[in-house]
């Protein structure tokens, strides 16, 4: 199956093109941090997690938001979504992918990393964390591949692979919920050091990964003429709409408990972020423009006149996407270290070594997803000729 993505339109190699050379100019930003070392970036000993880690954590939602295809289709015979249950589990694989490269890249020496698989310490969260993701991803990568082979033969499903497929719904909301525990298990640290913080990075998850399929989805229906039932796009907006408003909610309760209670330590990184602390206030316009988002793309959202609007649709899920991405991968990481143990402020800003490997990064996760879904797309096409 793999000659299928070999061939296509002369905008398909421009685009692979394209992403070939954002990862040449990622790799050559990687290379001057491999020989500088890690003091290229805005990294410090008071902010020792950003816009790498930061992205990890935002990518790991996207890789979990798979299983809001799943579940519906496999445990509720949701049958609309089988035609795009594939877009998700592919997209999950490209997400990993990223979400491992974000590791190596934050690490500085890439053989740092073998010393999780050397020295192994089952009572740290990121040893557990290490094993869901790389367990998700194989999962991912499995089924999905045995769909495919068994759409290009007329057969049906193999039932080992459909063990795998409920297999794969634990470990879906378990990588999501084993990446907030890295956070909510550090006392130190009031931002993070609260119940809900799986349930928020859940609910984020849920909202930001199907609102990204869903416009590649609309995508896909016209630049390649794959088509996707209204019934499926109008459930996953449903399903994007309900994950937003409990995201919103749980940010809302975090914003109540800290400051009700007005203990210092949990209302500070909220000053911080939304008004401005001892003159530091780098992230308060991106975290308004955050909420602005949010709100905005909740007003086209709910009514279901504006969801079931073609052209709004897509509006609001890139409106919620921004304002997801401004939340998890700029805000939530960096505020946990300011301000610091010693209650001072000190501010973090990306690189452009920094920007430049991330977007490396991205443009790999961005081929391999687009590799996979030109395959799971000629398969499909194929498969429903015959």
């Amino acid at each position: 199956m793999l000659d299928k993505a070999l061939s296509g339109s002369r905008t398909y190699y421009m685009w692979l093109a394209g992403l070939l050379g954002v990862i040449g100019v990622g790799f050559g930003c990687y290379l001057y941090q491999f020989t500088q070392g890690l003091g290229v970036t805005g990294l410090s000993r008071d902010v020792s997690w950003g816009f790498y880690i930061a992205q990890l954590t935002y990518l790991v939602g996207v890789a979990a938001s798979g299983v809001m295809l799943v579940m519906p289709y496999y445990l509720h015979d949701h049958k609309v979504f089988g035609k795009i249950t594939i877009l998700g589990e592919f997209m999950a694989v490209g997400a990993i992918v990223m979400c491992g490269l974000f590791v190596v890249v934050d690490l500085g020496q890439p053989m740092r990393m073998l010393n999780i698989i050397l020295y192994p310490t089952p009572n740290s969260v990121l040893f557990w964390d290490m094993l869901v993701l790389n367990g998700y991803l194989i999962l991912n990568l499995v089924i999905g591949w045995s769909i495919l082979q068994a759409d290009t033969k007329g057969d049906t499903v193999a039932k080992w692979v459909k063990v795998l497929i409920y297999v794969s719904i634990p470990f879906a909301i378990s990588i999501h919920t084993v990446t907030a525990f890295l956070y909510a298990g550090l006392p130190g640290r009031h931002f993070w050091l609260t119940a809900i913080m799986a349930a928020r990075f859940l609910s984020s998850a849920f909202c930001a990964g199907p609102a990204i399929l869903l416009l590649i989805i609309l995508f896909l229906r016209k630049a390649a003429e794959f088509e996707v039932k209204d019934e499926a796009v109008r459930s996953l907006s449903v399903i994007i709409t309900y994950a937003m408003l409990a995201n919103v909610f749980f940010l809302g309760l975090e914003f109540f408990t800290a400051f009700y209670s007005q203990i210092p330590g949990h209302m500070h990184a909220f000053v911080y972020l939304y008004k401005g602390l001892e003159g530091h206030g780098a992230l308060v316009p991106w975290m308004w423009a955050s909420s602005i988002l949010a709100v905005f793309c909740l007003v086209i959202l709910v009514p279901p006149r504006f969801r079931k609007n073609d052209k709004l649709l897509p509006v609001a899920l890139v409106a919620l996407v921004a304002a997801t991405w401004i939340d998890k991968g700029l805000g939530l990481v960096v505020a946990g270290f300011i301000p610091n143990p010693l209650e001072h402020v000190v501010e973090y800003v990306p690189t452009l070594p920094e920007l430049g490997i991330s977007l490396g990064v991205y443009a790999i996760g961005a081929l391999v997803v687009t590799v996979l879904y030109k395959i799971a797309i000629e398969v499909k096409k194929t498969a429903a000729e015959h």
